[in-house]
């Protein structure tokens, strides 16, 4: 099964160690027959024996021998049991740091389109709950499945040895229980992937209830959110009734068979302990051992049951595990050496979004340190047409070059590291000002931090705040408002000094005072920058070498503030509309 398959090679460093594991079971499992062992030598010697007494009075360093091996041996098998345990748990917990790992590089290295695809929610289900299913299987299921088999087998092969007879009727029992598990695994599949489902359902609506909750509560949804968590939560409890009942339906089978070991033993073994086919001794080694195959039937079907939740989880890491992006290096990738020029070219571009066309036949030119205003309404492409210069996306025609290069032909690192971006949507981690800023170096001087707030008229709120630029922040920037998050995102995208600063809507919750100061911040700065900013006030793109105006992704104007407001089109009304001349000529 690929599944197994995929467990063994992460299992890669610890193998042999967990070999160790697996040969420590059997020999934990073994050491349980010494004491039924011993336990019909005292009792066939020294207890039913004709010269019992005799034995006893004239042999008592026998006896105390036997005691002394049974003891022995149980503490030997106590010991072989604790190392046993800590060598499984040392194999897993490796094995899981190492995957979880990998599978938050793959997360990690992933284009935009796998986080279009998956949510939230369900990512982090796959990086905790997941994960540890593996390991709980990793570490106790199969420790439990060869401890369940070994203890089986040596038990019956002990059986046989004392009465082979006995062991034939007990053996009798052992095919009705595993038709009982086949048809159990068979149906218990379906639900545990069901099962799993609910609960990324679940988790995706508390991650998303609990980043968003200003949102619930600017709009006073708590009640809607908490009857749509409740409504998750009934469907992830039903689910889980469901695979509980399951279980509970094929159980007192299993119980029954399992107990009717005893019941055979008694009866079986009184028979042929009248009939003198074995002796007492035997009797109390196989009454002391029933337990050894009557326990591992009962829990074969817990394992079955488990095995089926590390199958369902299983599947779903083992999709982002071998998920490989489509945004990579080339192998024929060209390598830069310093920073980019910032030329940019976008030729004949088409970009499509789910069958819809987002960006159709889009060209322009920008030269190295020029600035670029992008308009048009909601849903023109504007994002899109900016995410292509990273390569976030690949256009599916045309091209888009940075210094003459198409962006496939360059080293993403080396590319995005010369690139600087400020969007409206801010994110910023539950750092300290200092820390976010200096997010894209971590060890930029105190002084180029200051520098790079000041230029984004940020300084002066942060040296307000209790610990100034020491201060942290909460999630997502909690506590500072739109306008502030902003300056600090701007503040981050300087810092790198990029040779690209792309901004969309970073200004749009400032005031205009402020928008002024970071407009001519942007216009000093102390290096080469080619700027694209998306922007909707009139302010922030007039000053601007070259405005462009999507409309349905297509490029509807293009030009200088002086030449589209002499036009009649979307620029000049949107003009109209800021300056008030529109309503100057309605009067």
């Amino acid at each position: 099964m690929f599944q197994l398959q995929w467990l063994w090679h992460n299992l890669k460093g610890y193998r042999k160690i967990y070999i160790i594991a697996l040969c420590l079971s059997l020999v934990c499992n073994a050491l349980h027959l010494t004491t039924p062992y011993f336990s019909s030598r005292i009792v066939d010697e020294y207890l039913t024996a004709g010269d019992a007494l005799d034995k006893i009075q004239n042999d008592r360093h026998g006896l105390i021998m036997l005691l002394v091996g049974m003891l022995g041996f149980t503490l030997i098998r106590t010991v072989c049991q604790y190392a046993c345990n800590m060598t499984y748990e040392y194999s897993s917990q490796g094995m899981i740091y190492r995957m979880r790992n990998h599978l938050f590089r793959k997360v990690q290295n992933q284009d935009m389109e796998f986080y279009d695809k998956h949510r939230t929610g369900d990512l982090m289900t796959r990086l905790t709950g997941d994960l540890d299913m593996v390991r709980h299987v990793v570490s106790w299921v199969f420790k439990g499945i060869v401890e369940s088999l070994s203890l089986f087998t040596a038990s019956m092969v002990y059986f046989f040895i004392i009465n082979p007879k006995m062991a034939l009727m007990l053996l009798a029992v052992t095919p009705f229980i595993f038709a009982m598990t086949f048809v159990f695994r068979k149906v218990a599949g379906p639900v545990f992937i069901q099962l799993r489902e609910k609960l990324s359902r679940l988790n995706t609506d508390a991650q998303e209830n609990i980043s968003g909750n200003r949102v619930v509560k600017a709009f006073a949804r708590e009640g809607y959110e908490i009857e749509k968590f409740q409504k998750a939560n009934r469907e992830y409890s039903a689910a889980n009734k469901n695979a509980a009942l399951m279980w509970l339906k094929f159980s007192p089978f299993m119980e029954t068979f399992a107990d009717s070991l005893s019941v055979i033993m008694l009866v079986g073994g009184g028979i042929f302990l009248i009939r003198d086919e074995i002796t007492m001794g035997d009797y109390i080694a196989i009454s002391g051992l029933i337990w050894a195959i009557s326990n591992p039937m009962r829990q074969l079907g817990m394992y079955v049951n488990d095995l089926q939740r590390f199958m369902a989880s299983a599947m779903k890491i083992i999709e982002i595990y071998y998920a490989q992006p489509k945004i990579v290096d080339r192998d024929d990738a060209i390598d830069i050496n310093g920073r980019l020029d910032g030329d940019v070219e976008f030729r004949h571009v088409t970009f499509r979004f789910g069958g819809k066309t987002v960006l159709d036949d889009v060209s322009f030119k920008v030269r190295a340190g020029e600035t670029v205003a992008i308009m048009g309404e909601t849903g023109s492409g504007k994002t899109t047409l900016i995410n292509l210069i990273p390569r976030f996306y690949d256009p599916d025609e045309g091209e888009v070059l940075v210094d003459g290069l198409n962006v496939r032909m360059r080293k993403l690192s080396q590319l995005r590291g010369n690139i600087g971006m400020a969007t409206q949507d801010v994110l910023l981690y539950s750092d300290t000002i200092d820390g976010n800023i200096a997010y894209g170096d971590s060890d930029m001087p105190e002084e180029d931090v200051v520098k790079y707030a000041k230029l984004a008229a940020a300084d002066e709120f942060v040296r307000k705040m209790p610990e100034g630029y020491e201060t942290l922040i909460g999630e997502r920037g909690v506590g500072l408002s739109g306008g502030q998050k902003q300056r600090i995102s701007l503040a981050r995208a300087l810092a790198i000094r990029p040779a690209l600063l792309i901004l969309d809507d970073t200004t749009s919750a400032v005031d205009m005072e402020t928008e002024r100061h970071i407009q001519q911040s942007l216009r000093d700065l102390d290096f080469p920058c080619t700027k694209f900013i998306i922007a909707q006030r009139i302010s922030s793109t007039k000053d601007a070498d070259k405005i462009i105006v999507l409309e349905n992704g297509r490029i509807k104007e293009m030009g200088t503030h002086e030449e589209l407001i002499r036009s009649d089109g979307y620029y000049r009304e949107v003009y109209e509309l800021q300056s008030g001349n529109a309503a100057k000529e309605a009067v």
